[in-house]
């Protein structure tokens, strides 16, 4: 422990005098007890977890247990007290698996899907979303199921297809962690005249759908791989996603369309999840397409979308792996399928550091924050920390994890002091307390 100069002073003349010396307690960590849904509290990816390990180097974070059974999929978890929920292809077929927080071990296993859905880079990618005794999950074909906390028994479920002609925008399978909100939760079929709905979370009614005409040239109808995010940009409650024709703004009263971005969709897939700050919403799609920052502000009855900046793929592209947004900065992986670190003036757009270091590891780059640290997790498996500055590129050591089964694409989630790594059939789970 080191202390300040004149603590150090105060104890070197009590030792002179012969006195004891006072206890003095250390500043104590603050450790969350939950992480209910994609992306954590409000979808930033951030961490309130403190008194973590701040150098690598000189204290590598300790493997405490690790689970099997879980699946084939890149689906992040989510968390809340000693439980943690997930999804993955089971040779029975897709399910939500529930797992002990204190020992890995499996709670329950629950089939949403009696074959595993055929497409690319099979396996499940939703996260499952919690809200008090039930959550919910989308499977990769395109249903949303509701499912007891306790047991996993299926409440009801809902299918995109049948129910609004839900479609994607290409053959990777529906990766959305659905959004739960008061008493709505809410999820993106991708059809024309359900775009995106809203249904009673108890029932499954559906309360509202969204209609779509003409979003743009560029991309491709249907949904796209992201997830959605709450703003009250220009005073108005709306819901915000990434879809196969860009970003859109859905009015949460009642589901209509609001506002569209066109310039930052490709053809192929769009994934990261928006970022939200204030009356802006951050957006980068990879395929060289690149970033853009957009201002919303009231506009009659709507909203008017206005471009502030849009950044070239070579400036940043995030492919996915996901955006940190931190004391006016963003923080993420640049570059298709390469994850370069890189750190942004998220009001400017200027690049502050980074966009051509080269990782710890190789391929896209997970990154989550925890107590003013970045972790990235890169798709060959290699795990870093990385101080979130926009002074420099700070690395602050790096390890590999236990298991790499095939491209480490799962987010890393740090909830209680726990660093956990989700690898197909596995889940690691680390010590990051000091």
């Amino acid at each position: 422990m080191s202390y300040s100069m004149p603590v150090r002073l105060l104890l070197g003349a009590l030792l002179v005098c012969g006195l004891p010396l006072p206890s003095i307690a250390a500043e104590p960590s603050q450790l969350s007890k939950s992480w209910e849904q994609w992306r954590g509290p409000d979808r930033q990816n951030l961490s309130s977890d403190t008194g973590l390990i701040q150098d690598w180097n000189a204290t590598p974070p300790k493997l405490i247990w690790t689970a099997t059974g879980l699946g084939k999929g890149y689906a992040g978890v989510s968390i809340k007290d000693n439980r943690l929920f997930t999804t993955g292809n089971l040779p029975e077929g897709q399910a939500v698996i529930a797992v002990n927080t204190d020992d890995g071990k499996i709670l329950w296993k629950t089939n949403l899907l009696e074959l595993n859905p055929e497409h690319g880079y099979p396996g499940a990618r939703c996260t499952p979303s919690i809200d008090g005794d039930r959550l919910y999950a989308i499977s990769s074909n395109g249903a949303i199921f509701c499912l007891s906390v306790a047991d996993g028994e299926i409440i009801w479920t809902k299918n995109f297809e049948d129910e609004w002609q839900g479609k994607m925008m290409s053959k990777w399978g529906f990766s959305e962690s659905p959004l739960v909100d008061g008493d709505l939760v809410l999820c993106t079929p991708g059809g024309k005249d359900g775009m995106m709905v809203a249904l009673d979370k108890t029932t499954g009614k559906e309360v509202w759908k969204t209609s779509v005409k003409d979003l743009g040239e560029k991309g491709k109808e249907g949904a796209g791989y992201s997830s959605i995010v709450i703003s009250n940009a220009g005073g108005v409650k709306q819901y915000v996603q990434l879809t196969g024709k860009g970003l859109i703004g859905v009015r949460a009263s009642d589901g209509m369309l609001l506002w569209n971005y066109n310039p930052v969709a490709n053809g192929v897939a769009n994934i990261p999840t928006p970022i939200v700050s204030g009356d802006y919403v951050f957006c980068s799609t990879g395929y060289g397409t690149g970033s853009a920052l957009v201002k919303l502000s009231k506009d009659g009855d709507g909203i008017a979308a206005e471009e502030v900046y849009f950044l070239d793929a070579k400036t940043l592209q995030n492919h996915h792996g996901g955006m940190i947004l931190y004391k006016d900065h963003l923080y993420c992986g640049h570059g298709h399928g390469n994850g370069f670190p890189i750190c942004l003036n998220l009001k400017t757009g200027k690049v502050v550091w980074g966009g051509k270091i080269r990782g710890e590891g190789a391929g896209s780059a997970a990154v989550s924050f925890a107590d003013g640290n970045l972790i990235f997790r890169y798709e060959s498996g290699e795990v870093a920390l990385i101080e979130a500055t926009p002074e420099d590129y700070k690395l602050k050591g790096s390890f590999k994890a236990d298991q790499v089964l095939g491209k480490a694409w799962a987010h890393p989630v740090i909830c209680g002091g726990k660093l956990y790594l989700r690898e197909q059939d596995v889940l690691m789970c680390y010590d990051l307390r000091k």
